[in-house]
This record gives C-alpha cells, structure tokens and sequence, in this order.
C-alpha cells in the first residue's frame, strides 16, 4: 500500500527546502551587449539548481546595443533598476541605491554579487549596510575604469572609493591573471587572497561549427568576391575602443599593398559614429553607413548585429584596437570561429591571444598595427594555423560550464 503524505506535510517539506536554499542576488551594470550579460546571464541559467537567484539590471545608453535578448533566451528573468546609469548622477544614483536596497531587504539574500562599476559601487554599499546583512558581498571586476577614462584626479577618487569598497566585500572576482595582477599590485585595491580568478564563459558552440554556408550568406549577401580579404572589428564606437587606429592602419596598408582587395567592416554603433565615418572619407575610402547598401565600399558600417556568428565566418580577420580591455569578448568568439585575429596589446588580452602562435599583438602605432595586418593577409597558410590554433585554445578556455563551476565552488567557500 502507497503510503499517503498529508498536504500540509508535503507544502512544509518544500518550504523547508526552499529555506535551505542560498539566494543569490546578482545585479548588474546595465544590459548593453558585452561580455558582462553573458557572464550573468549563464551564471543564472546554468548555477546549480541549489541556488535561488535574483537579477537586478541597470538602463543601457541609448546609442547602446540591448542585449535582453540574451536574457529571454535563455529564460533568464530579469528586474531593471529604474534609476540606475553608467552616467554618475546624484539624484539617480541615489533614487537606484534605495532600490536596490529595498530590493535585498525584500529578497534577504544569502550572497550579493555585483558585476561592472556603477553595480558594484551602489549594491555592495545597499548590501553592507541592509539590516539584515548578507553572508558574503562579491564583486566581478569586468574591466576597469582606472585607465583611458578619466583625468588622474578623477581616476585617484575612483581609485580611493574602490579600495574602500573592496574593504566591504568578502571576495574579488577578476576575469583574468592579468586584472588580478593588475588590482593587487598596480592599484592596490585589494590583497592577493580576496582576489579569484573566474576567467569569462561563453556558449561558443555556434561560433564553433565549420558551416561554409554561413561563410556564402555573409559573403554573397555583401557582394564579397573570392579574392577580396575581410577585415571585421566589433564594439561600441566609443574613445576606448580607439577604432581610429584601425581606420590609419589600412590606409597605410593599402597605400603598401594598391593591388590587395580588402573590405573592412565596422559592427556596432555609439557617439563616434560619424566622427569615424568622416575619418574614412577624409583617408579616401569610401565607405557605406548602417541604413545603406552601398556594399562595393571598403568600409561598412553595420550598426549592431545579434548574427555575429555569421559576420565571423565570412571574415578572415577580426580586429581589436582597444586602449585598454579586460577580457576581449569579440576575439574569444573570433578564435572560436577558427579565425585570425590581430589586437592591440592592452589589458587582459595577451591572457587571451599569445602572439605569434594563437593571433598577433600590436602596440598601439597605426604602423605596427599595418605591419601585422600585411603578415596576416598576405601569409594565409600561417593565419590558418593561428587561426587554429586559437580554436583549440578558446573552446578549452572559455566555456561557460567552466565558469559556472568555478564560480559555484566560490560560493560554497564564502557560505562554508
């Protein structure tokens, strides 16, 4: 005979286990397309089931991709913070802090985990001072604010409110060696044993398969011919990012080489969208804007694209120019997608590319930067065994289940 369980007993059981749960409130910068929503985004999909968590987003620029998409997806629910921007506002910035705060005295998590600048600023404060508060406050450094941004002055101030900060959290996340390095002893933001080391994860499956027929879509739909080389970067077209360097440096490549057909094609959009267009016609090329289908330009800009896999495989090379970068989100899926890749030498990416056997790395000259580019293009069988190279590295590397596991076992040390 079945033994019957009694409602009442079955509704305690489940509250009880629910009690026994960690909750986890994650909340993040804002919802702009970047390695940060990933890193969210899979985290919260894909943590172990013994976890509740909660995500908290801010509001992205308006010249800013959305990547909420990335969120439904995935399934992944989401609340915004309705005051909360990468702009420092005081009234806005206040209005976001008692939010949030409201928000864990709602919620009462276990842990408080904070993602990007702004996110970690307002919710380690709202998580350190809730009445109720949490185990454990953990803060993902994405990239850091401390170099390209801001006047010394400004970046001494920043530095002063992020030592403070790192003082109110019980643990460090940095996505590379490099930025924990960096935090230790350049910035002396926080001590060695604070700082872990969770390297970015991604669902590079997609970049991963060899179809030829994207490769044919990307390139008959462009009018790209057999022998024309394809030189693709993709970001935001912001200071940092520095696209200017790349625009210089196939000038001067195509005054070396007048005989080489290439295109370059710029994804994604931001305040320096026109500044760079006019670049381009003012070192005479000609060049085709998000909302035209001039295509037979050798520059075009596509504004934001979700289909980044396709752009990566009728590619040959992906570029990044950037000042200063954490971990380059547009070169793991590069390599992922078995392509060449040529970067400016800054920040996290020489954890992601070893120049020579995985991409090539270049200083921040617009004439070493051509010089790489002329190795790239004019010795394909060496691209392809970088190019190759770089796969095996990446897919090793950078899966998410890998930083789902890293991160968990983070966790189950903070709450033990």
């Amino acid at each position: 005979m079945v033994p019957v369980v009694n409602a009442a007993v079955q509704i305690q059981v489940i509250t009880n286990h629910q009690l026994l749960m960690p909750k986890v409130l994650r909340i993040l910068n804002r919802l702009n397309i970047g390695g940060p929503t990933y890193n969210v985004a899979y985290l919260s999909r894909y943590m172990n089931a013994a976890y509740q968590t909660q995500l908290l987003a801010g509001i992205k620029e308006p010249h800013e991709g959305s990547s909420e998409y990335m969120l439904k997806d995935l399934g992944v629910t989401f609340q915004y913070v309705p005051d909360m921007f990468r702009r420092i506002n005081p009234i806005n910035d206040a209005r976001a802090y008692r939010h949030i705060s409201k928000e864990i005295g709602n919620y009462q998590p276990d842990i408080v985990h904070t993602h990007a600048a702004k996110a970690g600023v307002l919710g380690r404060l709202a998580a350190y001072h809730a009445a109720n508060r949490p185990k454990a406050i953990v803060h993902t450094y994405h990239g850091n604010v401390f170099d390209g941004y801001f006047s010394p002055f400004k970046t001494k101030v920043f530095l002063a409110i992020e030592r403070y900060l790192c003082g109110l959290s019980n643990a460090i996340v940095a996505i590379s060696e490099k930025q924990k390095d960096d935090l230790v002893n350049k910035y002396g933001i926080a001590s060695a044993s604070k700082v872990h080391v969770i390297r970015l994860g991604f669902d590079l499956e997609k970049f991963a398969e060899l179809d030829e027929q994207k490769r044919l879509t990307f390139r008959n739909y462009y009018r790209i011919t057999d022998d024309e080389a394809v030189i693709t970067i993709t970001g935001r077209l912001t200071a940092i990012k520095n696209h200017a360097l790349l625009i210089k440096a196939v000038k001067i490549f195509r005054d070396e080489n007048p005989l080489v057909k290439f295109k370059v094609f710029i994804v994604g959009d931001g305040e320096l969208l026109d500044e760079i267009a006019d670049m381009a016609r003012n070192m005479g090329f000609s060049y085709c804007m998000p909302n035209e289908q001039n295509y037979d330009a050798q520059i075009i800009f596509t504004s934001w694209r979700k289909d980044i896999d396709v752009i990566n495989a009728g590619s040959d090379i992906i570029a990044l120019t950037s000042l200063n970068e954490g971990t380059p989100v547009s070169i793991i899926e590069a390599l992922a997608s078995g392509k060449g890749v040529l970067c400016t030498d800054v920040g996290g990416v020489k954890d992601v590319v070893k120049d020579g056997v995985t991409g090539m790395l270049s200083d921040l000259s617009a004439e070493m930067y051509a010089q790489q580019l002329q190795k790239l293009i004019l010795n394909p069988e060496r691209l392809q065994q970088m190019a190759d190279a770089g796969k095996q590295f990446a897919l090793q590397n950078y899966a998410y289940q890998r930083l789902v596991k890293e991160t968990e076992e983070l966790y189950k040390y903070l709450l033990s």
